[in-house]
């Protein structure tokens, strides 16, 4: 587990059975990991759109006798340079500020890759599945273009799933019929409520789940069967979404090291992109 204050705040809630609110601010305290050990009950209420007794029973579900010995804890782990401010009093505009931000967020998803084991697993589920639908709604649309783009150079068939709506569980029940086992989606907040819905019906289907999502807490946690999380950004008036971007190519690789014909595919489409002229070189 990462080292980073948003590892350190996973590790904290991991084992315990949290209720959709506690969830709510689980979650919201990843997003903000810096500032936590740092915030009143009633300001980290405040960010996460409860009350502020139910950050007291939060505090008191993780074990504490309340939430001024949770922030006490929190404050006793955190590093110098958070306890200092970040930058160790260097000024930083808000545009570097976002910018440090994902840097963070990318330090997190290093950490979490020192056990290969999730995403091992995930590129195993991906590349058995024929044909692999590829999930991603509103602001996740782009991660699940990107992905479905480049790993259709290497796998036989992915179907990429970005336009809601009703034929939405049309296109997973033809998937299903066509061979699928497994589903990769990609969850960013805000969470539309029909990818729950989705999830949720490709699962009974009898589809695996692979899920990228912002936050282990994330709405859709409940609806996936194997959740490898990646923080967004949110310094700016629109998310940032690095982490997920690089764990989405993170998983394409381990997809690729288990498809046996992926360097043969490869190698192929360069051959006819030389042969058609498609790149500028």
């Amino acid at each position: 587990m990462s080292d980073s204050p948003a590892g350190r705040l996973q590790a904290l809630f991991e084992g315990h059975r949290l209720t959709p609110t506690q969830r709510r601010i689980a979650h919201c305290m990843v997003r903000r990991a810096a500032d936590v050990p740092f915030l009143s009950s009633v300001e980290l209420a405040e960010l996460a759109g409860v009350s502020q007794p139910s950050v007291t029973r939060f505090a008191v579900a993780l074990g504490f006798d309340g939430y001024p010995a949770l922030r006490r804890h929190l404050r006793e782990v955190a590093p110098p340079e958070a306890e200092a401010g970040s930058g160790g009093g260097e000024e930083h505009n808000e545009y570097q500020q976002a910018v440090l931000a994902e840097i963070e967020n990318l330090r997190h998803l290093a950490g979490l890759l020192a056990d290969p084991g999730p995403v091992e697993r995930a590129g195993r589920l991906l590349a058995r599945s024929r044909p692999l639908p590829v999930l991603g709604l509103r602001a996740a649309s782009s991660q699940a273009r990107g992905f479905a783009y480049f790993a259709a150079k290497v796998h036989p068939d992915v179907r990429l799933l970005d336009e809601g709506g009703s034929m939405l569980t049309d296109r997973v029940d033809a998937a299903v019929r066509a061979g699928a086992t497994a589903l990769l989606c990609f969850a960013l907040p805000r969470h539309p409520r029909e990818v729950v819905e989705a999830l949720e019906y490709a699962r009974a289907a009898g589809l695996a789940v692979v899920t990228v999502a912002d936050s282990a807490f994330a709405p859709v946690a409940a609806h996936s069967d194997l959740l490898i999380p990646a923080a967004v950004g949110t310094g700016l008036a629109f998310d940032t979404a690095c982490a997920p971007m690089m764990l989405g190519r993170v998983l394409l690789e381990a997809m690729a090291d288990e498809l046996p014909n992926a360097q043969a595919r490869l190698e192929e489409f360069d051959a006819k992109a030389a042969a058609r002229g498609l790149f500028v070189e």
